[in-house]
């Protein structure tokens, strides 16, 4: 396989602007001969959608959910990061870009984070523009706070709700252009397959949720926006129906899947209840502005917080990183909450859990200051948990959040499939090995509005292939193959449950492939995942039929691909054998406890191929080469 990233030449300030201007164009009167399809509605998809309609395209729009404004974008809290410099705290462009590159652990691209960096600057123009509600400063002027892994106060929110607003902004222009007939909008729809024509990505087949009808759809290129694959882990912030079958699926037909194994573990959940629980629940890590982590001194003290004296607590994340102290990176922040854990000093059921107090804000700014900027995070906490977090410090423990790895995609967010397009958090292509706060809806709308509207165009005006047709024999036979998986999920007639299967996998990957991996338990995890796959197509029961609303065989399908993606998932943690970002292997760490990298061996991206079923996958190896920024040790403190 052939991993042409397309990196522009030139200074790495100039290569965006040299990249657009070198594309090929195609002018508006043929922009409306092309169709492109968009799978997945998120605010990468949705502004995708909306721009490229709007540019005269003509779009077909998909997603799972019974409306857009369900997309799991709707869950990001805390805000979105761009480096206008509004607080004069000596942010830029190139700032945002060095903290994105380091807290990727020197594992990301760097011309892709330049260019995030640059486009950043636009977003916020761009959605004002539409009305989304950032938070003011009492003069009018756009507010920023700060976010993990940054000294500056560069993230604009709207309290606690930036996705849902965020995606409300770009649902409208969805919208619009719905009701203008350049989108056809198909909702209540599952992706199944890629079809492939003279081996560029021309179709998809799909299943309507509601009838079960598998239909086939052809355009001149396939846009993939279906977000991450945390659900593998079972517990996960992620909304129950995220999954990974859309790239699963696209990798079986070429796609190369690119470092699978960097996954992100987000400090600030609600810790987990019991085993009735299906999913975990974020609280924002802008509450760690405001908010101080801490423990107590001792082992087994479980005294209520309030009757813990100050010299007898240890804020841990301010004493092991005095310079960013509460804000550093979420890895970090997340490995430091586990250690105190596991020395016996975590509080709350099962010691799974550390302080987050406001007592000091809301001395310093009172309650109704507090409430103002988090409010309606405060109000889900209590209704989850019980407990009231003005009047006492919450609850919080690191959980499964976000992927960083992702189908692998070049510099004009294409993948070594021609024709297939993959944006958001569905490519790997920003953020290495770590993501920081904030950066998740900034590279959503940056692939959507900024970027692919001019790399399509370059396809189609250099690619000049034949407009598919759903007729053809490519179509017919991918619909038929996922009619077939169909009926072998619904014939297997078991006795377990889809969800027991999803929730052992979750448990196993948890446990040897979580916040903490070693050679030994990946070696293990990879002889188990291939026995409860074949345990899987002997023994699940997929009740009811096709054609009706059945959703136990979508999460059969779902969890039949996690089955097969995590011994993916597993075997790329196996190869890298070193220490970086959200990858920690415990044989590879420093003396006091931090990731130690190996850039002499793993300076590069893992783009793994499908080598066919029952055969291993293959690695392929792009280089990581930095002409700006020098590797160099991570250090917060």
């Amino acid at each position: 396989m052939k991993l042409d990233a397309q990196i522009p030449a030139g200074p790495l300030a100039l290569k965006w602007d040299r990249r657009r201007f070198e594309m090929k164009l195609v002018n508006p009167a043929n922009k409306r001969k092309f169709d492109v399809i968009v799978v997945g509605t998120g605010l990468a998809g949705a502004a995708a959608a909306a721009s490229l309609a709007e540019l005269g395209y003509k779009v077909q729009a998909f997603c799972y959910q019974d409306s857009p404004r369900r997309a799991h974008s709707i869950a990001a809290q805390g805000g979105i990061n761009a480096a206008k410099n509004y607080q004069n705290d000596g942010d830029s462009i190139y700032r945002l870009f060095y903290d994105t590159i380091k807290g990727g652990d020197f594992r990301a691209r760097e011309a892709n984070v330049y260019r995030l960096a640059q486009v950043s600057v636009n977003i916020i123009d761009q959605c004002v523009a539409q009305g989304v509600p950032f938070a003011r400063e009492y003069g009018g002027l756009l507010a920023n706070r700060s976010f993990g892994g940054a000294q500056v106060s560069r993230t604009f929110y709207a309290r606690g709700q930036t996705g849902q607003q965020l995606l409300l902004g770009a649902y409208q222009a969805l919208c619009r252009q719905i009701g203008l007939g350049a989108v056809t909008m198909f909702p209540r729809t599952e992706m199944l397959d890629l079809v492939l024509v003279n081996g560029h990505a021309k179709g998809i087949v799909t299943r309507s949720l509601v009838t079960g009808e598998i239909t086939v759809h052809a355009a001149d290129a396939v846009i993939l926006a279906t977000g991450g694959y945390g659900n593998v882990f079972y517990l996960s912030t992620n909304a129950k129906g995220c999954n990974v079958t859309a790239a699963w699926r696209a990798y079986k037909k070429g796609a190369a899947f690119a470092n699978p194994c960097y996954t992100q573990i987000h400090p600030t959940c609600i810790p987990v209840s019991g085993d009735h629980q299906s999913k975990l629940t974020l609280m924002s890590e802008s509450l760690r502005n405001d908010g101080r982590v801490w423990v107590p001194t001792k082992k087994g003290d479980t005294r209520a917080p309030r009757d813990v004296p100050e010299d007898q607590r240890d804020y841990f994340l301010e004493r092991k990183y005095p310079s960013f102290g509460n804000l550093a990176p979420r890895d970090i922040s997340s490995r430091a909450a586990k250690e105190v854990c596991d020395e016996g000093r975590g509080v709350g059921p099962g010691g799974l859990g550390v302080y987050l107090d406001f007592a000091e804000a809301i001395q310093r700014i009172g309650e109704a200051g507090v409430r103002e900027r988090y409010g309606n995070l405060f109000d889900m906490y209590e209704k989850i948990t019980g407990e009231n977090g003005y009047q006492r410090p919450m609850r919080i423990y690191p959980a499964v959040h976000y992927t960083m790895g992702g189908l692998w995609v070049d510099y004009d967010l294409m993948s070594n499939v021609p024709g297939l397009f993959v944006l958001g958090e569905a490519n790997f292509s920003d953020h290495g090995a770590n993501r920081l706060g904030a950066s998740a809806l900034m590279q959503g709308l940056a692939d959507g509005y900024f970027v692919a509207p001019y790399t399509l165009g370059h396809y189609f005006a250099t690619a000049k292939q034949p407009k598919p047709r759903p007729e053809q024999p490519e179509f017919q036979e991918a619909a038929g193959d996922m009619r077939e998986l169909t009926r072998k999920l619904l014939a297997v007639n078991g006795k377990r449950t889809v969800n027991s299967f999803h929730k052992e996998l979750g448990a196993m990957m948890w446990e040897k492939c979580g916040m903490a991996r070693n050679e030994k338990g990946l070696q293990e995890l990879l002889a188990q995942i291939p026995a409860l796959r074949e345990d899987f197509w002997k023994n699940v029961k997929v009740a009811g039929q096709n054609e009706e609303l059945n959703q136990n065989l979508e999460h059969a399908g779902r969890v039949a691909d996690f089955l097969e993606f995590a011994e993916l998932l597993a075997l790329d943690a196996l190869h890298r054998r070193e220490s970086c970002g959200g990858h920690f292997r415990t044989e590879y760490q420093t003396a006091e406890g931090e990731a130690r990298r190996d850039d002499e061996n793993f300076a590069y991206v893992a783009a793994w191929e499908y080598g066919g079923a029952g055969r291993p996958a293959i690695l392929n190896k792009e280089p990581l080469v930095y002409e700006e920024v020098h590797m160099s040790t991570r250090s917060y403190k």
